[in-house]
C-alpha cells in the first residue's frame, strides 16, 4: 500500500518580517493492516496489543478469545493455533458462546516451560453452510436434490482436501454416496450427511476456507512457582541471636543458626524461606532502634543501607558467616523442600565501594554531597539511591555481575525492593537478560505504588507483584479487587498478597485481635496462588510504633530473638502460637490444586454484607474437578450468621443438587445445597475452608 503525506499548517516566527508565517510539514501516514477475509478482532489475553507476552505457567488453564465474523450468513468458524516451543502448531477448534455478538472462546494449556506463542484463525465453514441450509431447505422440500448434491460434494472436498485417517474417509465417502442415493427417501439421504458421526468428524479436521489469521501473541510459560507458593520471611541475623544481659551485647545470628530454624518452616508446609539483605552495612549515619539517628556501636544497622568497607552487594556481613557457611544455608533449605529466595535491594550506603569505585552511581547536589534517599516525610539518610541515567552500561553491566554472583550460589528468587523506583527498561533488559541463560529465575516486585508502574513491571518481566492486599479488609473491597487481579492483568501480573510485612503493619492487624490474624492468612492462601507472612506472623506480633503503620522496634533496625521453642509443645507458651493454623492452611494448598491457579476463581452471594464467599475449581487429570468454597467474615469483633447463595453452575451442579461440604479448618461435614446458613466469627473460626464432595 502505498504511503500517503498531507499537509500539517504549522506557525513560525519569520526572521526577516518579525511576522508570522505559515509552512507545510509532510506527515506520514502508516498504512491500514489488513482486515482478512474473515475479520478476527480482540484477541486476547493481548498484552499492549501483543507487543509484550502473555504469561503461564506449565499446566496452567486460561481461555483465548476473539471476535469472529463475516459478511451474509454463510457460517463461520474459528480455530486457535498454539504454537510450541519447538515449531510444531497445535489446533482447538473455538466454541462460539454468543452467535449475535460473534464471541469465541477456547482453552489453553502449555505442558511445558519456554516461549510459545498463539493466534485465531477465522474461516468460511461450508460444511456449516451446507448442514444448515440443507435442513430448512430438505425439510420445505425445496431445491430438495441440489442440495443433497452440494452436501455430496463438500464431503467429498472433506475427504480429499484434509488430512484425515482411513476411517473418516470411509465416513463422509459412505455420506456423500448416501447422500447421492436416489432410491432412498430424502429425509434418509439428509441424515447420512449430517448424522452426529460425520459432524464429529468435520469437528475434529474441518473443511477450512477463506482461512484468515490473527496476528501471532507470545506466550511465556514458566515453572509453577512463578504462580504459586508459599513464602515465609526471615532476617537471618534474628534467627539464633543472643543477648547477654550483663554486657548489653547482641550476639548476632548466623546462617548456621539460621539454617536450624528451616525444619519448623518447612514442617508448616512453606515453598519458600525469603532472607532480607545479607550483605555489609555501613557505618554512616547508621539508623539505631525504630529509625532513629545516632545509633551506637552496638546497633546493627539497617540491612537496607548495604555497603562498607567488607563490601558490598557481592559480599556477605562477616556476622552472618562464610561462603561455605552460606551456601550449607541454601544446602540445607533443598534438602527440606524449601527454596531460598533473596532480597535485591539496589541502593547503597556511604560506605559502600561503589561510592569511591563508581561515583557516577549516584545523584551528586549543588553543594557537593551525594543525595540520599527520602520519601517525604520520611528520610534515609543511611542510603543513598542509585542514579541509572549518568552511566546506565556501566551501572547495568554491574548490576548484572552482581545477580550472576547469587544465581551460581543457587539462587533462583529474587524479592526486588522498590523496583518502581529504578527506571522501567533497566528491568526488562536485566530480567531478560537473566533469562537468556537462567529462564527458572523467579522476580517479585515489591512496588507499593500506582497500578500503572505496578502493571508495567509485570509486563516488562516480572513475574510476580506485591499488592494492595494489606489495605483491602472489606468483603466489598476484596472482591472487586480480586476480581480486577484475576481478569486481563492475570496475563502479565500475578499478585502475592501479604497480611504484614517488616514494614506495614495495619490498623486492622493491630486491633482485630485472633481473629484478624487468622482470616487475614485464610484469605492471603486462598484468594492468590501465592502469598507470604513475616516471621512473627504466628505470634501475632501486633504493637506499632506509634504514629506509623509498622511494628514498634522494627526488626529491620534491631536484633529479635522470638524464642521459639517457648511455643513449641512442653514450652511455657505452649498453644500461643499460630504456627498449628498455618501449617493446616499450607497442608489444605497442597492437597487441592484449584488453590494454585488464580484465572479460575468466583464470588458467590452473602447476605450479610460483611461476609465474602468465594469458590475455586481445578480439572484433575485422573477426571473430575478439585472444588473449594472459602466462606470469610471480614468483621474480626464480631459474629455473623448469615445465608450464602451458591452459584451451583460456577461448582459443576445442577441448581438443586446436593452435595457434600467438609470445612477443612474444623474437620466438621454438612449436607449443603444452593442456599446455606453460616455462623462464623472470634467465638469459633472465622473462615470455612470447604471441600466439595459429590454424593
Amino acid at each position: 500500500m502505498p504511503r500517503t503525506t498531507r499537509p500539517n499548517r504549522l506557525s513560525r516566527p519569520d526572521a526577516a518580517r518579525g511576522s508570522v508565517a505559515c509552512v507545510s510539514v509532510p506527515r506520514t501516514v502508516a498504512p491500514q493492516v489488513p482486515i482478512g477475509r474473515i475479520p478476527v478482532q480482540d484477541v486476547r489475553p493481548s498484552v499492549d496489543g501483543g507487543a509484550r507476552p502473555a504469561k503461564a505457567v506449565v499446566g496452567e488453564h486460561f481461555n483465548v478469545t476473539a471476535t469472529v465474523f463475516r459478511e451474509g450468513h454463510d457460517a463461520v468458524n474459528a480455530t486457535l493455533v498454539l504454537t510450541d516451543p519447538d515449531g510444531h502448531e497445535h489446533h482447538t477448534l473455538m466454541t462460539c458462546l454468543n452467535p449475535g455478538l460473534n464471541y469465541w472462546l477456547a482453552p489453553v494449556v502449555a505442558d511445558r516451560t519456554g516461549w510459545w506463542s498463539y493466534r485465531v484463525e477465522g474461516w468460511s465453514d461450508p460444511y456449516g453452510t451446507w448442514a444448515h441450509d440443507a435442513t430448512i431447505k430438505v425439510h420445505a422440500d425445496v431445491d430438495t436434490e441440489l442440495m443433497l448434491e452440494e452436501g455430496a460434494r463438500v464431503l467429498l472436498r472433506a475427504r480429499e482436501e484434509v488430512k484425515r485417517p482411513k476411517a473418516g474417509r470411509a465416513l463422509l465417502s459412505k455420506a456423500a454416496a448416501t447422500l447421492r442415493d436416489h432410491g432412498l427417501p430424502p429425509f434418509m439421504r439428509l441424515e447420512a450427511g449430517t448424522e452426529q458421526a460425520v459432524v464429529d468428524e468435520l469437528h475434529a479436521r474441518p473443511l477450512r476456507d477463506m482461512v484468515s489469521p490473527s496476528a501471532e501473541h507470545a506466550l511465556l510459560v514458566e515453572r509453577e512457582r512463578a504462580l504459586a507458593g508459599a513464602w515465609y520471611e526471615i532476617f537471618p541475623r534474628s534467627e539464633g541471636a543472643v543477648y547477654d544481659p550483663v554486657n548489653h551485647r547482641w550476639k548476632s545470628g548466623t546462617f548456621r543458626t539460621a539454617a536450624q530454624r528451616l525444619p519448623a518452616i518447612a514442617a508448616m508446609g512453606f515453598d519458600v524461606v525469603y532472607l532480607t539483605p545479607i550483605h555489609p552495612i555501613g557505618q554512616a549515619a547508621k539508623k539505631g532502634p525504630n529509625n532513629t539517628l545516632g545509633a551506637t556501636p552496638e546497633d546493627p544497622g539497617s540491612p537496607y543501607a548495604i555497603g562498607s568497607p567488607d563490601g558490598g552487594h557481592d559480599a556477605l556481613h562477616p556476622d552472618l558467616g562464610s561462603w561455605e557457611d552460606f551456601d550449607y544455608f541454601v544446602a540445607e533449605a533443598a534438602r527440606h523442600g524449601l527454596e531460598v529466595a533473596m532480597d535485591l535491594a539496589l541502593q547503597a550506603s556511604p560506605d559502600h565501594p561503589w561510592v569511591t569505585t563508581h561515583p557516577e552511581f549516584f545523584t551528586t547536589r549543588a553543594d557537593g554531597t551525594i543525595a540520599y534517599a527520602e520519601n517525604p516525610p520520611k528520610k534515609y539518610q543511611d542510603i543513598y539511591p542509585l542514579n541509572f541515567d549518568n552511566a546506565p552500561k556501566k551501572a547495568y553491566a554491574e548490576v548484572r555481575r552482581v545477580m550472576q554472583v547469587w544465581i551460581d550460589r543457587g539462587i533462583k528468587i529474587f524479592r526486588v525492593d522498590n523496583p518502581h523506583t529504578k527506571p522501567v527498561e533497566f528491568w526488562q533488559w536485566l530480567i531478560a537478560d537473566v533469562a537468556r541463560d537462567h529462564p527458572e529465575v523467579i522476580w517479585l516486585s515489591e512496588a507499593f505504588t500506582k497500578p500503572a508502574m505496578m502493571h508495567t513491571l509485570g509486563k516488562v518481566g516480572f513475574q510476580q507483584s506485591y499488592t494492595y492486599y494489606a489495605w483491602r479488609n472489606s468483603a466489598w473491597e476484596l472482591r472487586e479487587y480480586v476480581s480486577e487481579l484475576a481478569g486481563e492483568s492475570a496475563a502479565y501480573m500475578r499478585p502475592s498478597f501479604w497480611p504484614t510485612t517488616h514494614d506495614i503493619l495495619t490498623p486492622y492487624m493491630q486491633f482485630g485481635g485472633p481473629a484478624a490474624w487468622k482470616v487475614r492468612a485464610v484469605l492471603a492462601a486462598t484468594l492468590v496462588p501465592t502469598y507470604g507472612i513475616y516471621a512473627g506472623y504466628e505470634l501475632m506480633e501486633h504493637v506499632a510504633r506509634p504514629g506509623a503503620e509498622e511494628q514498634i522496634d522494627n526488626e529491620k533496625y534491631e536484633y529479635k530473638d522470638r524464642r521459639w521453642a517457648d511455643y513449641e509443645p512442653g514450652g511455657p507458651k505452649q498453644g500461643q502460637s499460630l504456627a498449628p493454623f498455618l501449617t493446616k492452611l499450607n497442608a489444605i494448598r497442597r492437597a487441592h490444586p484449584s488453590l494454585l491457579w488464580l484465572r479460575n476463581i468466583t464470588f458467590h452471594h452473602v447476605d450479610d454484607e460483611q461476609l465474602l464467599a468465594f469458590s475455586k475449581r481445578r480439572p484433575l487429570p485422573g477426571g473430575g474437578d478439585d472444588v473449594i468454597i472459602v466462606v470469610a467474615n471480614t468483621d474480626p469483633h464480631g459474629t455473623r450468621t448469615s445465608t450464602v447463595r451458591l452459584n451451583m453452575h460456577a461448582l459443576g451442579f445442577g441448581e438443586h443438587d446436593r452435595f457434600e461440604a467438609h470445612d477443612l479448618i474444623t474437620d466438621q461435614y454438612w449436607d449443603w445445597g444452593r442456599d446455606n446458613t453460616v455462623v462464623l466469627g472470634p467465638a469459633g473460626e472465622p473462615a470455612h475452608v470447604i471441600h466439595v464432595r459429590r454424593y
